[in-house]
């Protein structure tokens, strides 16, 4: 009788078969090995939550140039320089919220009071009791009638001072702005008596060059 301890053979198509298992669990422990390996596919592509947003992007802001700030009417002094008079303007702002013809008026008003007390540096030549009788901003330049007594006292020296006073108060918002004076509603063709001659309207160009302080 043949041993039966002897090892059968082993059938062909059972070691294919456990190739097989053995070949699938190795590749899928590298499969699963090497998605582990990989970064998340959130961090690699960008989506609609993380990309930017074009639609909500502010543009960046411009910084818009203020304009310059307007010259204030102001009442005009007279003061010696040791050659002669110049004009200066009074170094204390009217109210900035005034319509050109209101702030006008309250520069001539000052202009009229004359000087504080203390101001030894500056002086005025417009007689006192003068009065503002009307002033207008029309299209052809600015309108200013005086009462009598703006023709009052002094000599020729004194009579281009006062013009002058008058002058660059009025153009002290527009300094090219022409003047025109007048006296109890009649334009001032002479001043003084002298006869200072008077060529209206005028302005400080033509002043200057005229009548040089």
């Amino acid at each position: 009788m043949e041993d039966q301890s002897r090892t059968r053979p082993v059938s062909v198509g059972l070691i294919a078969g456990l190739s097989a298992l053995i070949m699938a669990a190795g590749g899928g422990a590298a499969w699963l090995a090497w998605q582990t390996s990989q970064p998340d596919l959130a961090t690699r592509m960008p989506n609609a939550t993380n990309s930017t947003d074009f639609s909500t992007t502010k543009p960046p802001q411009t910084q818009v140039a203020q304009p310059a700030q307007e010259e204030l009417a102001r009442p005009y002094w007279l003061q010696d320089t040791g050659k002669g008079l110049e004009t200066v303007p009074n170094q204390t702002a009217l109210q900035t919220d005034l319509q050109p013809e209101a702030a006008l008026k309250a520069a001539f008003a000052e202009l009229l009071a004359g000087p504080k007390a203390g101001d030894t540096a500056i002086a005025t030549t417009l007689p006192q009791g003068t009065k503002l009788r009307s002033l207008t901003v029309e299209p052809d330049g600015i309108h200013i009638d005086f009462s009598e007594e703006f023709t009052q006292g002094g000599g020729s020296a004194s009579m281009t001072g006062r013009v002058a006073q008058v002058l660059y108060t009025a153009t002290s918002l527009q300094a090219d702005a022409k003047v025109w004076l007048s006296v109890n509603g009649e334009l001032l063709e002479t001043l003084g008596g002298e006869g200072l001659l008077l060529e209206q309207p005028f302005t400080r160009q033509s002043f200057a060059r005229d009548f040089p302080l």
